[in-house]
């Protein structure tokens, strides 16, 4: 379980990785301020300026330990992956599905199903936590309309109709989202979901999130011999990893987006730590960087009843049983994929 928990993120500018023997080493200026041994890690991210010596590459690949680049806003850049692992038969059978419109459409709807479920009990579990005031009138609307996309896609529909359908519930959702943050409001309002660049404190913060996310789903899949470029829900685009973007909309709600409010709501994260860029872009200096990653990974070691295995695991394991559910599935062990639905 460690090598799923662990990841290390690298944020020190000018920080440079070497190997020693069977160790991940981090040097600032010369100065070995961590050692780390392979075995107990799961993945690197670096953030700017971190260079990284083909000895340490060879150490990761040998050890399928994923080393990501990222910018210090947390904009993806490349993955350094070992050989691929897995049988062919199983990434064979996933293409096939996602060239079969009805299939993908079949996928597709389960998943949309779950993040649109999920952020109901993210706007439920805030009027219930918070009954007072005008806020929580508009929340529980959003969540009546949120249950009408449930009905109209619980039957089989084509792919487009389900992604009409999840676009909808994303505005309603993201139309209230600013009602979900009950502190430091001067410095923390939502008044619409922008990304590339995020241009308020709250999308930086979604943004920041979503990316470890992507990292965390995109380990899992590699684990267990998924192709995570090719996906259902989010077609095939180079450079994109569809098919963690599609096992991600299941964990938006309930991993990144709670985290992202608790940070606001309980003063973690302050406004004076995001910074207006010249073009207008939205960033975290490293030490609010930092808090966030340290309540990622924090977050990752509570436990959670998973709702189709019936078992307590820690919320960090979470995207790898998703990932094993899925493999099954595709090799027929399992008549249909069964997303993560939080309770």
């Amino acid at each position: 379980m460690k090598r799923f928990l662990n990841t290390l993120y690298v944020t020190t500018q000018g920080s440079y990785l070497a190997r020693q023997r069977e160790c991940v080493t981090v040097r600032v200026e010369r100065e070995t301020r961590l050692s780390v041994p392979i075995h107990n890690l799961g993945g690197i991210v670096c953030f700017g300026q971190v260079s990284c010596s083909p000895q340490l590459m060879e150490l990761c690949g040998l050890n399928n330990v994923a080393l990501s680049f990222l910018s210090e806003r947390g904009k993806f850049y490349a993955r350094v992956q070992g050989p691929t692992s897995g049988n062919v038969l199983l990434r064979r059978e996933q293409y096939r599905r996602a060239d079969d419109p009805d299939k993908s459409a079949e996928v597709a709807r389960g998943i949309v199903i779950a993040k649109i479920a999920n952020s109901r009990v993210v706007l439920l579990r805030a009027v219930r936590d918070h009954p007072d005031g005008e806020g929580p009138r508009l929340l529980t609307q959003a969540a009546q309309r949120l249950a009408q996309p449930l009905s109209d896609i619980a039957n089989p529909v084509a792919l487009d109709i389900v992604r009409g359908h999840e676009g909808d519930a994303a505005r309603t959702y993201f139309g209230v989202f600013d009602h979900l943050i009950s502190a430091q409001k001067d410095d923390f309002f939502f008044r619409t979901r922008s990304r590339r660049p995020p241009l308020d404190s709250v999308n930086a913060l979604l943004s920041f999130i979503y990316t470890l996310l992507t990292h965390d789903v995109t380990s899992a899949l590699d684990a267990v011999g998924l192709d995570p470029s090719v996906g259902y829900l989010h077609r095939d685009r180079p450079g994109r990893p569809g098919l963690a973007l599609d096992l991600m909309e299941e964990f938006r709600p309930f991993l990144a987006d709670r985290l992202a409010l608790s940070l606001i709501n309980r003063k973690q994260v302050k406004g004076s730590g995001f910074k207006t860029t010249e073009s207008k872009a939205v960033t975290m200096d490293d030490q609010t960087r930092k808090e966030v990653l340290i309540a990622y990974q924090n977050r990752k070691k509570e436990e959670i009843l998973h709702p189709y295995l019936g078992e307590k695991v820690p919320v960090g394991l979470l995207v790898h049983l998703q990932a094993q559910l899925f493999a099954r599935h595709l090799r027929g062990d399992l008549d249909g994929y069964p997303p993560f639905l939080w309770k």
